[in-house]
């Protein structure tokens, strides 16, 4: 069986043997290297090729997001994984586009981070489950943010109008539901169409659909 080599990077010796000892005693995967800064992670990489790094964000010299991004781009068939004690989405975030592969808190157990390793070597991503939970979150406070941004600077009538547009109603029918002249139902979709810069009502229609506005409807 062809065992998976794991590098290590972290300033604290302790971290570094503790790991060491949990893979080494792993029948498929080995510790082949260990690193303490990020310009001796960069030399001891392109040494020994390691198909895995175990990556330490707080790291002297540059730190590890830019040991993490020098090394996905010159060695692409090493995967990196942080391994750091900040749950941080903002360094989550700046480590995938380093081209890490995964992030993992130092608090999680031993499995997951011997999951991680080999999900690693195949290719796949990983996360821990609070840093999952927080990257969600984030993620659905930015697509709120976006949304809300999407009809800021349309009136509660207007929306009313773009609502029954996403519905597929015609002009007489959008009068007639609320209250309005066909003609004054014409105008505001002119309107939106105008403000929202979009060319037709399938485009109003899809632009109301893609930030919800059903929802906010609802909540209203």
């Amino acid at each position: 069986m062809n065992k998976i080599q794991v590098a290590l990077v972290d300033d604290h010796a302790l971290v570094r043997l503790g790991l060491k000892t949990l893979i080494n005693d792993q029948p498929d995967m080995e510790v082949i290297g260990e690193a303490g800064t990020a310009a001796e992670a960069l030399q001891m990489v392109a040494r020994l090729l390691p198909k895995v790094v175990l990556m330490d964000i707080r790291l002297p010299g540059e730190g590890g997001l830019e040991a993490t991004r020098q090394i996905t781009a010159r060695f692409p068939d090493t995967k990196v994984v942080i391994l750091t004690s900040f749950a941080d989405e903002e360094l989550v975030t700046s480590a995938i586009l380093a081209g890490a592969v995964g992030y993992l808190l130092k608090q999680v157990g031993n499995e997951e981070v011997l999951r991680g390793i080999r999900a690693a070597a195949e290719g796949e991503s990983v996360m821990d489950a609070v840093t999952t939970t927080r990257m969600f979150a984030r993620m659905r406070a930015f697509e709120q943010k976006a949304d809300e941004d999407a009809f800021h600077d349309l009136s509660e009538r207007e929306l009313d109008v773009l609502y029954e547009v996403s519905l597929g109603k015609t002009n007489a029918e959008i009068g007639q539901i609320l209250n309005l002249g066909e003609k004054t139902a014409r105008n505001y979709v002119s309107t939106l169409l105008e403000k929202l810069h979009l060319s037709n009502r399938i485009e109003l229609a899809t632009y109301a659909i893609k930030h919800h506005l059903s929802e906010r409807m609802k909540r209203e």
